[in-house]
Formats: C-alpha cells, structure tokens, sequence
C-alpha cells in the first residue's frame, strides 16, 4: 500500500470472446493462459490486491475455477456492462487505485506496472495509459491506472450521455476517457528504449496465441517468471516469429 491508497488491479476476463472463444482458458505449458498472467502479476510489488473481474455467465464459471486456483479473489457482474462489473468490483475490494488490465496479456510485465503505478502515485493524474502505440510498448504490456474517483466521474458522465445509447461508454471502461481526454488529467506513460517495439503480444486470435505459446516454450522455467527483455531479445533475434500474427489487426471501438 503505497502513501495509504490501495492498489488494486483487476482483470478483465470472460469465456466468451469472440474471435478466439476460451482462450483465457487455453492451455499454456501446463497452466490457462489466464493463470500465467496471474503468476505473473503477483510479482508486482504496487500492486495490494489482484481481481479477476468477469461475468455472471455459467459459462464464466472457468474462470472463477482459474482464480481460485491461482488463490486471487474475482468479481462477477454484468456480462456487457464492463463499467459498472470494474465499478462494482473496485467498491467492493475497496479500492483506492485501480489498474486496469485485460486478461489476453499473458505477458504483461511486472516491473512496467510498477514503475508506471509509482509515476501516477507520484503525480497529479486520474488517469494514466501504457502507450502501445507505433513507438509505444509493445501490444500486450498495456495497463491502465486510474483512481476509483475517475471511475466514479467516468459513470457520471456517461449517465449524462445515456440518451445517446453508446453502449461503448459502458462495454469498454475507458472508453469515455480516451474520447475525452480533455475533461481529464491525462498521462501517457512512455517505455525505455529497450521496450520500444512494435511487437503483438496480447492474444485476440489464434496466430496470437500461436506465438504466445512458442514464446513460452523457448522461454519459460518453473523457477521464475520469464523477463521481458528475453522476449524482446528473442523476438529481434528470430523474425520469423514476429512474422507469426503480424497479420492479426487491433479490433476497434
């Protein structure tokens, strides 16, 4: 718990994506893809708490199975309404901090998280993204953190803007943030040089997983959790493997 605040980062995570239904669930050398993200996230020193946040579906009783397997605590709510299960799910945990993540990344890293939750700790943000951009992090290592007071200002004004049934506002948390960016104090957390790569490392289709997975294989030992910089030596090292879902495009809004 950093200066009183509890960190809290849930996880987005549900059976029934569309372009690669169960992958939270698929096998990764020996675990769910959503365990390896978990094992993973423990290692964030910023971080108080972990929450799988997914739905009351019977289907999304997996996924409950996972977190507690992975003894983290989880949060079911609505299947499409995403602002109000993260909303839920915050109050309930008692969150002071939320860090936002999804559960496709099972490479997302632990010492990105923390430097980027120390830097919107120590600064006057509501909200601050991971930039994944062309000459951001590469796709996978994404987070956003915000305070559970954005949150609220977030439901308050989509209320306001009901009458347009944008029910991107409510499927998509942040949504709302990133369209209006000037009602908010915005902060874009860049990487080193190191970490700037235009690799793919989330997992929405199949060639992403495909890569996912032979990146566990090369890489991954019981004793610790693989460093990012390792994936990133590999991937520049072998092309080939880049090459795997570079086709794969980033679904839109």
């Amino acid at each position: 718990m950093q200066d009183g605040k509890n960190v809290v980062a849930i996880v987005q995570a549900r059976m029934g994506s569309t372009r690669l239904p169960g992958k939270v669930a698929k096998n990764l050398v020996g675990k769910p893809m959503l365990a390896r993200l978990i094992e993973r996230l423990k290692e964030a020193e910023q971080v108080d708490q972990i929450v799988i946040a997914t739905s009351n579906k019977e289907a999304d009783d997996q996924v409950v199975e996972i977190a507690e397997s992975e003894e983290v605590s989880y949060y079911r709510g609505s299947e499409k309404d995403v602002l109000s299960r993260y909303l839920e799910a915050a109050n309930k945990f008692k969150a002071d901090i939320v860090v936002r993540i999804t559960g496709d990344c099972p490479l997302i890293d632990p010492i990105t998280i923390d430097k980027a939750a120390l830097e919107f700790l120590s600064s006057k943000a509501e909200y601050l993204r991971i930039n994944v951009n062309d000459i951001g992090y590469p796709r996978g290592l994404d987070a956003e953190i915000f305070s559970l007071k954005t949150l609220l200002k977030v439901e308050e004004s989509v209320i306001k803007e009901e009458e347009n049934k944008d029910n991107h506002y409510r499927e998509h948390v942040t949504f709302y943030i990133n369209k209006y960016p000037d009602e908010f104090k915005f902060r874009a957390y860049q990487p080193p040089e190191e970490l700037r790569r235009n690799y793919r490392l989330c997992v929405d289709e199949e060639a992403d997983f495909n890569l996912i997975e032979e990146i566990y294989k090369r890489l991954y030992r019981e004793d610790r959790i693989i460093d990012i910089l390792d994936v990133i030596d590999l991937l520049d090292n072998n092309p080939d493997l880049a090459q795997i879902n570079y086709q794969v495009e980033q679904k839109k809004y």
